[in-house]
């Protein structure tokens, strides 16, 4: 069993810069694969940005690609989604989500096993 925390949500202004963490217990963290997504009041839920367990493949959606970077520290079980130029078509509450098994497709949230209950990320005008 994994769970997953976010945190490092708030309210910032258009601009701006976040950095949120999540944080895993567990074991085997190294070998999932972690995907951020996010849901904005209203909308359907969103892939955001993907690492695979060794780092080696990161990808992005094209709506935050050059503004967000996903990183991971497999020591200490956690996964970063640094952003940047924070619009404020970026609010919405921001998932972490684990993957067990390999796959190719990284916006689907099916293949996700494991997911936390969000982080808050208010971007203000």
């Amino acid at each position: 069993q994994v769970q997953l925390v976010e945190s490092g949500g708030g309210l910032v202004q258009s601009g701006g810069s976040l950095t949120l963490s999540c944080a895993a217990s567990g074991r085997a963290f190294s070998s999932y694969a972690m995907g951020w997504f996010r849901q904005a009041p209203g909308k359907e839920r969103e892939f955001v940005a993907g690492v695979t367990g060794n780092g080696g493949t990161i990808v992005y959606s094209d709506s935050v690609k050059g503004r967000f970077t996903i990183s991971r520290d497999n020591a200490k079980k956690t996964v970063y989604l640094q952003t940047k130029s924070l619009k404020p078509e970026d609010t919405a509450v921001y998932y972490c989500a684990a993957r067990v098994s390999p796959s190719s497709t990284w916006a689907n949230g099916r293949v996700y096993d494991y997911w936390g209950q969000g982080t808050q990320v208010t971007v203000s005008s």
